[in-house]
Formats: structure tokens, sequence, C-alpha cells
């Protein structure tokens, strides 16, 4: 399949807003583009909405890294299972 070279105008304000949002959903603006066109063709509509404010953080992972820099900080970080679990029984006791 041949390949086309797509071009259009927009204000330089939004393109940069544009490029900042599709770099914290994790691509770039031409993967974006390449995205909505195909989608647009394959549901023969414009199928799906991407906000950042459906796009929450993820909790847990935000926890488990803030864990791990800690335990690096406090030298932990290499601990066993078994060490981990005589840690929580003797914070038990």
């Amino acid at each position: 399949m041949a390949n086309t070279l797509v071009q259009f105008r927009a204000e330089e304000s939004a393109r940069v807003k544009a490029v900042s949002i599709c770099e914290r959903l994790g691509m770039d603006l031409q993967t974006y583009l390449r995205m909505c066109m195909s989608r647009l063709i394959q549901e023969n509509g414009i199928p799906f909405s991407m906000n950042l404010d459906e796009i929450t953080e993820n909790r847990a992972l935000r926890a488990m890294r803030d864990a791990s820099r800690i335990a690096r900080e406090n030298g932990i970080a290499d601990m066993s299972l078994d060490e981990i679990n005589g840690e929580i029984a003797a914070a038990r006791e």
C-alpha cells in the first residue's frame, strides 16, 4: 500500500498543546493522527474520545513507585519476601 503525505495548517499554540497531550498519552502527534484516520475509516464516523480527564493516574502504581523509592532511600530495597513478612509480623506484635 502506497503512503501519501497529508498536510494541514494549525495554529502553533494548538499544535503545541496537541503534542503535549499526545506525549502524556504515550504517543506522538503523527501516531495519533494515523490512529484517528484509521478508526474514522473503520467505524465510518468519529468512534472514540480520549480525554486526559478520563485517564486518571493509577494510584496503586504510584504507591508502588513511592514504596520502591522509600525502600531504596532506606537501604531495604533488596529484602526477600521472608524478610518482608518477618518485618510485618514484628510490626503486628
